[in-house]
C-alpha cells in the first residue's frame, strides 16, 4: 500500500495579481519530490485557535524544482481562497501535501494530438501541460480552448499567446463580454464552438477538460456528441461558478 504524501511547509516567495479576483502564488517547498504536469496539491491553513481548512489546487508548475506555482480564483465566502488572494504575503508559511493525482496528467512521451479545454481557473493544470509541451519540443499537435467571462478574467493570457506556434494553437470563448473585433458573440461553449475550435474527433486526440463542474459536464457531453470517444476524454472539476 502506498502511503499518503506528508504535509510540507511551503513559504510564499511571490504573490502577484492575475485577474480582478485571482492571484498567482509561488511557493518554496523544501523536500518537494517533484510533480507531473496536471497534478495538484492540498493546501492547509491553520488558524490561531487550531482550526484547520484544506483545499485542493492545481499546479501550474511541474518537474523537480522546489518552487511551486498555483493560481487561485477567489470564491466568495470561501474559507481558503479569500486569504490566498487578498491576504497572504511573501514570507508567510502554508502547508502543502502532494503531488496528488496520476490520471489527469500529460507527458511528452505521448505523441498523439492533444486537445485542452479550460474554463476559468481550470486553465492552471492545462497551462502546466502547455509549458511542458513547449519546453520539451514535443512533436504532438496541441490545441487549447480557453473559456472565460471576459478578457480581464483570463489567467496567463500573455504567456498563452506567447506559446502559439505551428505546434500549439490557442482559441478563446467569452461567455459575457468579447474583445473588440472578436468574430463570435459572447456565450457559453456550444456545439458550434467545439466544431470550430477543437481538434476533430477523426484525429483521435487525447482530450483534457478542466473547470467548474457544470462547465466540465457540458463540454464532455458536447465532445461525445461531436464524435469523440469517451475513453479519450479526461476531466477534472471543482465546485463554484
Amino acid at each position: 500500500m502506498t502511503s499518503a504524501p506528508l504535509w510540507l511547509v511551503a513559504t510564499v516567495v511571490a504573490a502577484r495579481p492575475a485577474t480582478p479576483h485571482g492571484r498567482v502564488l509561488e511557493l518554496r517547498v523544501d523536500g518537494w519530490p517533484g510533480n507531473l504536469a496536471g497534478q495538484h496539491v492540498d493546501v492547509r491553513l491553520t488558524a490561531d485557535d487550531g482550526y484547520q481548512a484544506v483545499r485542493s489546487y492545481s499546479l501550474a508548475s511541474s518537474g523537480d524544482a522546489a518552487l511551486l506555482e498555483l493560481a487561485v480564483d477567489e470564491v466568495p465566502d470561501g474559507e481558503v481562497s479569500p486569504y490566498l488572494v487578498e491576504d497572504v504575503r511573501p514570507g508567510d508559511e502554508l502547508e502543502v501535501r502532494g503531488p496528488i493525482g496520476g490520471y489527469f496528467v500529460w507527458t511528452p512521451d505521448h505523441t498523439e494530438p492533444v486537445q485542452l479545454i479550460a474554463g476559468g481557473s481550470g486553465i492552471v493544470p492545462l497551462l502546466a501541460m502547455a509549458r511542458v509541451h513547449a519546453r520539451s519540443g514535443s512533436p504532438a499537435p496541441m490545441r487549447m480552448l480557453y473559456s472565460v467571462r471576459s478578457s480581464d478574467d483570463a489567467f496567463y493570457a500573455d504567456e498563452l499567446q506567447g506559446l502559439v506556434d505551428d505546434a500549439f494553437l490557442l482559441d478563446w470563448a467569452y461567455t459575457r463580454a468579447t474583445p473588440d473585433g472578436f468574430p463570435r458573440p459572447a456565450g457559453r461553449v456550444d456545439a458550434a464552438t467545439i466544431a470550430a475550435s477543437t481538434i476533430a474527433p477523426t484525429e483521435h486526440p487525447s482530450v483534457f477538460v478542466c473547470g467548474p463542474t457544470g462547465f466540465v459536464e457540458a463540454v464532455a457531453d458536447l465532445l461525445v456528441t461531436a464524435g469523440h470517444s469517451p475513453d479519450r476524454i479526461r476531466t477534472e472539476r471543482f465546485g463554484g461558478a
